[in-house]
């Protein structure tokens, strides 16, 4: 195309793949129970998008998404390298990681840490990734060096289970240079000894209480320190633990069996 060819818009959009994107999310049902809910993009735009058109391309191959919560995107946010992260998707399952919208990854799970599926998670994903290391049965030197290694690999962050002691905490502090994420999962965690031997952040999960624990940490270390938080079942525990102080929220995403049981559901009917 020259300057001086006339660009024609209508001709432009017919050659535009019309695919509909279908969205997955997880909703409350009447009996507050979870549900899987699968929904187009055409039915409401989300707060960030509103008055502000964003092009977007859509592939007939890659339409359904896992959706992140919108609530989630009222919350701060916690800037990491440059980059503004808001939303976290808890999950290991490679194929959710690359059909989601989330902002980034924490890759936390009951097995000892392997550098084998520490690399496929940090190669799969296009987001930052932040990897756990241990903290229960792996701890000591070797958390330390996985911590080491998962730095190597990419992570933008590594995350340490709540049993992990303070002198591993500052000893992986002045290894690696990437954020030392601590997880607390009640009030009777030593969260201040943590953050006072190196941790750079706390992950806060204590299930139904992690809004008030969160509303508890912030009065006693102010604004400064960054806290993650999980956001819960739905819309509402989401808006409360962002107003009880967390910067960030981590949401589990329905897994890929769930999925595809909706999936063949819809087929058989």
């Amino acid at each position: 195309m020259t300057h001086d060819e006339h660009f024609d818009l209508e001709a432009y959009l017919k050659n535009q793949k019309n695919i509909e994107q279908e969205f997955v999310r997880t909703e409350l049902d009447k009996n507050n129970e979870l549900e899987l809910v699968f929904s187009p993009e055409e039915e409401s735009l989300p707060p960030r998008r509103k008055g502000l058109y964003i092009p977007e391309y859509h592939s007939r191959l890659r339409s359904r998404i896992v959706e992140m919560p919108e609530e989630i995107y009222q919350a701060s946010g916690i800037k990491i390298f440059g980059k503004r992260i808001k939303s976290i998707m808890f999950t290991t399952d490679v194929a959710i990681i690359r059909n989601s919208d989330a902002q980034s990854i924490i890759a936390v799970y009951p097995f000892t840490p392997q550098y084998a599926i520490m690399q496929s998670i940090v190669n799969v994903a296009s987001v930052p990734v932040f990897l756990g290391v241990g903290g229960g049965t792996t701890s000591g030197q070797r958390s330390i060096n996985i911590a080491f290694h998962a730095e190597q690999l990419g992570a933008y962050g590594v995350v340490v289970n709540a049993p992990m002691k303070n002198e591993v905490i500052a000893e992986m502090n002045r290894v690696i240079e990437i954020p030392l994420i601590a997880t607390i999962a009640s009030s009777k965690d030593d969260y201040i000894g943590k953050l006072n031997a190196g941790a750079d952040m706390l992950n806060v999960s204590a299930g139904a209480q992690t809004a008030d624990l969160v509303k508890l940490i912030r009065s006693e270390v102010g604004n400064v320190v960054p806290i993650i938080a999980t956001g819960g079942p739905g819309g509402e525990s989401i808006r409360q633990t962002i107003a009880a102080g967390a910067n960030a929220i981590t949401y589990t995403p329905p897994t890929s069996g769930e999925i595809f049981a909706k999936v063949m559901d819809n087929y058989r009917n």
